[in-house]
């Protein structure tokens, strides 16, 4: 085959080749392959133009390779002899001794000096730079002005791949933006909780960016959902909240953040921000709704606990007045307990230790309380409902027991049982009294349980009810 036809057919086969994938490393090691084997020539490489950091990075060889474990070669336009060819956009040719051309740049894990000839030209799409290659013999070489064309040719071509490869990647890399993008907002839209929203935000950074480990830092330092492991490479992107920064998005990898990639990381701090805003808003916008609902049940039960007290029959202002404290008190403590812990149950243990303490202190002297309280959840408006029945049983214990008074909290066959004993005479006598009246009330309204009282050496009171 006479030289005018191999050209013909390599220049077909690269227009083929560059045709063949949108995958640019594979168009490129393609290339490289079919350049040095048409050619003739022992060797091909291939860099593309990095115009964010104005280099020219060794993408794709044939006949050589960089050696393993070593950085990937790069030069800046005018550099080397192919430096050279891509800053002057003008085709470079060397028939002998290329390495000791003084534009020469010897990279320590690319053999390129062992090479005598080199023909480097530019890759130019509509004169912006995309790139440069060249091609080397082993042994001295004139490249014909057909050959310098011909690589001018294909370096045309490649330059369109490029184009095209690019703005694919960009659309891919898009693609996966968006999606990142979405499910973010998806997490922050549909949940009202903001711990759920902000892991969310960590493992779509980790998965989106291929991140070896990612973390939300809040304003306080407080780290929210730290997921992985650190990286040689970290970016942090402050969340900002109407010119106020309230974190920042940490991301680590083992390889560099490209441009395109720290972008994307400034939109999903942007979301980040905005959910954390928005779970903030709807937490305490949630938070005071249920303060509200909470006050309100309250004072209503205040109410009724009041007019009870007002319809009762020959009893000292005093003691009525400081028995209606007492239970007020205890609504009090049931509500303190549930705006502390920001939650809808109540530990009954807790609970019910406060209300002690608060009903022996200065009430009566000399008297020996001993406790056995199982931690027992409860909702809340179980809770003051079994606060009041405490309160009211305690009370009457500490009044008129003896020297002792025990309480036991613990579950039993799937119920939970409260008990108070003393040895004393207890509500002998008083079983039609207001405070054990509204003891009745509310076990079996709100507890929907039973209470038993017996006298057996002393006074014992026992509310079972479900759990």
């Amino acid at each position: 085959m006479d030289a005018t036809a191999r050209h013909l057919r390599l220049l077909t086969d690269t227009i083929a080749a560059v045709n063949s994938s949108l995958d640019l490393q594979e168009v490129l090691e393609l290339v490289a392959r079919n350049v040095a084997d048409a050619l003739g020539t022992d060797a091909c490489f291939v860099y593309l133009y990095d115009q964010r950091a104005n280099e020219l990075v060794l993408r794709a060889t044939h006949g050589s390779r960089v050696e393993e474990m070593t950085r990937t070669p790069r030069m800046r336009p005018g550099d080397g002899i192919t430096g050279v060819a891509a800053a002057d956009r003008a085709p470079v040719m060397i028939p002998a001794q290329a390495h000791l051309d003084p534009r020469f740049k010897l990279f320590p894990n690319l053999p390129e000096d062992e090479y005598e000839s080199i023909l480097a030209v530019p890759i130019l799409a509509r004169d912006k730079l995309e790139g440069a290659l060249n091609v080397r013999t082993r042994q001295p070489r004139e490249f014909s002005e057909a050959e310098i064309e011909l690589l001018v040719a294909i370096a045309s071509q490649v330059a369109q791949t490029i184009e095209h490869a690019q703005l694919y990647a960009g659309a891919q890399r898009r693609v996966v933006e968006l999606e990142a993008l979405a499910k973010i907002s998806e997490a922050v839209s549909e949940s009202l909780y903001l711990e759920e929203s902000l892991e969310a935000i960590v493992r779509t950074t980790m998965e989106s960016l291929r991140a070896t480990g990612a973390a939300l830092v809040l304003e306080d330092g407080k780290i929210a959902w730290p997921e992985g492991r650190p990286g040689a490479y970290a970016v942090r992107m402050p969340l900002r909240w109407k010119r106020r920064q309230i974190g920042e998005l940490v991301c680590d990898r083992d390889t560099p953040f490209s441009s395109d990639e720290e972008a994307l990381l400034e939109a999903i701090a942007h979301h980040a921000a905005v959910a954390l805003e928005h779970g903030r808003a709807v937490m305490r916008g949630v938070l005071a709704q249920e303060i509200h609902h909470r006050v309100k049940n309250n004072l209503q039960a205040v109410a009724s606990l009041l007019r009870l007290q007002a319809r009762a029959e020959n009893v000292d202002p005093h003691k009525a007045l400081q028995d209606s404290v007492n239970r007020i008190l205890t609504i009090a403590a049931v509500h303190e307990v549930l705006t502390e812990h920001r939650e809808d149950d109540v530990d009954l243990g807790e609970l019910v230790d406060r209300l002690r303490a608060m009903l022996v202190q200065g009430l009566v002297a000399g008297k020996e309380v001993t406790a056995e309280l199982a931690p027992v959840s409860l909702a809340g408006q179980q809770a003051t409902a079994l606060a009041l029945v405490f309160t009211e049983l305690f009370q009457n214990a500490l009044e008129h027991g003896g020297a002792h008074v025990s309480i036991l909290l613990a579950r039993r066959d799937g119920a939970i049982a409260l008990t108070i004993v003393d040895d004393g005479e207890g509500m002998r006598g008083e079983e039609t009294g207001t405070g054990l009246s509204i003891v009745r009330a509310l076990v079996h309204d709100e507890l929907r349980g039973k209470i038993e009282l017996a006298d057996n050496g002393g006074f014992r009171a026992e509310v079972v009810f479900p759990a």
